[in-house]
């Protein structure tokens, strides 16, 4: 096992060090038991040959029994502690990636597939799971095997003992030169398991899409492809499991066999100062060290699986958080925010791009103004509104609200006086209610009934036939896209934020709803509305015009009509639009 991963392991471990010595302590006592045990029985034996009393004889039939029940007693509870290790490790490892995925960057989460987040998760927590449980357990059951019942081997019989061991080096060549390779298969299956699940996740999500377009027979080769895949992944691993599994017991019955061969030899030539005890001790030292010996070839796939899965969860673990609270960061109280949004000298460009998404941006939102933000595809729209809640990562000094520099804020602080609706809103597989209530679990229903009926959706709502406790399907799929946008706009609304940032999110609603939700918005709220919509941008306060990341021009929708050419080309583009729809 690598360096690094030995680090990780240890770390793991740090808050567990006391039941892990607890554990690793029984075993060496149920160890040393063993030994005691075998030597008792050598004393019976010897008893035997020598008209041993029968009170005697019962005596030490007792003691190995009382002792066998201990031992057996002190290898539950090492396997609890050390079990328990496991388990809790694979607790606090969930809990931790679970936290620092919730602090990643959106860019993170598009870069990365579901499926593969989804099995680190899974699959390869409950790899280093096994690896500080089972794995822990044999081999510290190994070593203490081991190292108690090699002297007592000796004791009996240096020769013979070095004769029965003398298969085992070949036994460690064997399992290091399958090492490498098992842990290259372990990671191949890894990946196929990934491949499977990101496949499975996207179908279950686009079935619609499927069934629309007849793709059925298609996405059914695809994900037969990849199970085959997966397939000869775990086939080939267990392919080589198979081949090394039996070698290793065939040296450890070889190991047996000498010691019978050789020790029956010296009994039947009554070679000086070798019993029948001793050789029935030694058969049963090495049938006791064939168990820990056979287990080393499951050990060691654990240890590999381990190893690649820590390789896996640290490669999450280790991405920094995008955006983090700064040291001198002030709470701030949420009453004494009014609203006000300016902008100074801000550009903005995307890690990779060669041109910047906003360039030179200087501009003011007053409190309780409604600012609409237009522009074609590209010209930075939806870069702006992700700005200001610190989607992405903003230069410091060029966004303030409030006169305060948003960058100097505790990031929860900010997200909680600016409230940000995309276009595409997420609803989860919960009633409406619950989805209203994301934001406000505690609200009462009155008050997710009033902002319902702000986002113009509470008629709907009372049609349904469970009315606000409608299920809402996985992502929102029994709603219609302007259901599901206007559920996510009274999301927003309960939370009552001082600004609300709206990323076209009225683009499945008709224009003449979205303008009546415009116009009843409270007007204490600073309300920045991207949209292609321009009837309902022409009734907001001001329009700001965007074209590939420049500010063209800044007014009321008469004030661009009189100053902007730009913005009179969209009006009677938008106009023949209109017109073109109602024939």
């Amino acid at each position: 096992m690598s360096r690094l991963s030995l680090t990780q392991l240890n770390e793991y471990l740090r808050p567990h060090y006391i039941p892990l010595a607890l554990g690793v302590g029984a075993l060496l006592v149920v160890n040393g038991l063993a030994v005691g045990i075998t030597e008792i029985l050598g004393l019976v034996i010897q008893g035997l040959e020598k008209n041993i009393s029968p009170g005697q004889l019962f005596f030490y039939v007792g003691l190995i029994a009382g002792l066998a029940s201990l031992m057996w007693v002190i290898r539950m509870a090492s396997r609890m502690w050390i079990f328990g290790i496991g388990r809790s490790v694979e607790y606090d490892l969930r809990c931790k990636i679970f936290n620092h995925l919730l602090v990643l960057p959106p860019s993170y989460f598009n870069q990365q597939s579901a499926g593969d987040i989804i099995s680190i998760v899974t699959s390869d927590v409950e790899n280093i799971r096994r690896l500080l449980g089972f794995a822990l357990l044999s081999l510290a059951n190994t070593l203490f095997a081991y190292g108690l019942t090699l002297p007592a081997m000796v004791a009996i019989d240096g020769r013979l003992t070095l004769l029965a061991l003398a298969p085992y080096p070949f036994m460690m060549l064997l399992v290091q030169s399958f090492g490498g390779k098992m842990r290259d298969e372990q990671q191949e299956v890894q990946e196929r398991l990934s491949d499977v699940s990101t496949l499975l996740q996207e179908d279950l999500n686009s079935m619609a899409l499927i069934k629309t377009y007849a793709q059925e027979e298609n996405e059914r080769r695809a994900f037969q492809r990849q199970n085959e895949l997966l397939l000869e992944a775990n086939l080939q691993m267990a392919r080589t499991r198979n081949l090394l599994f039996p070698l290793l017991g065939g040296i450890v019955g070889l190991s047996l066999l000498v010691i019978l061969g050789v020790g029956g030899w010296m009994l039947i030539n009554k070679t000086p100062g070798f019993e029948l005890d001793g050789l029935i001790r030694l058969v049963r030292y090495v049938g006791y060290l064939t168990f820990p010996t056979a287990l080393l070839g499951f050990t060691i796939t654990i240890i590999q699986r381990g190893q690649v899965s820590i390789d896996r969860v640290e490669g999450i673990l280790t991405v920094p958080p995008a955006i983090v609270d700064p040291p001198d960061a002030r709470p701030i109280n949420l009453s004494d925010i009014k609203g006000k949004i300016e902008f100074r000298h801000l550009s903005f460009t995307y890690p990779g791009a060669k041109e910047p998404a906003l360039q030179d941006l200087s501009f003011t939102v007053e409190p309780g103004e409604t600012l609409a933000i237009i522009g074609a595809i590209g010209s930075g729209k939806s870069t702006l509104a992700n700005l200001i809640p610190r989607l992405q990562e903003v230069k410091p000094g060029t966004i303030f609200i409030d006169d305060v520099d948003i960058t100097t804020m505790r990031v929860q602080d900010l997200r909680t006086i600016v409230t940000y609706v995309p276009q595409e809103s997420f609803l989860f597989s919960l009633p409406i209610v619950e989805n209203i209530r994301y934001g406000k679990p505690d609200a009462p229903l009155s008050q997710v009934e009033y902002y319902a009926e702000q986002a113009h959706i509470q008629s709907e709502i009372l049609y349904f036939p469970k009315k606000y406790d409608t299920l809402v399907g996985e992502r929102g799929i029994t709603l219609s896209g302007g259901q599901r946008q206007r559920t996510a706009l009274a999301r927003a609304l309960l939370m009552d934020a001082p600004i609300l940032v709206l990323d076209d999110a009225l683009s499945s609603v008709d224009n003449q709803t979205a303008t009546n939700i415009l116009v009843n918005l409270p007007r204490h709220k600073t309300v920045i509305f991207i949209t292609h919509k321009l009837s309902a941008a022409m009734n907001c306060d001001r329009i700001l015009l965007l074209d590939r990341g420049h500010m063209q021009a800044i007014g009321t929708h008469q004030e661009l009509l009189a100053s902007s050419e730009l913005y009179n080309k969209l009006w009677q583009e938008y106009q023949l639009e209109q017109t073109v729809e109602g024939v």
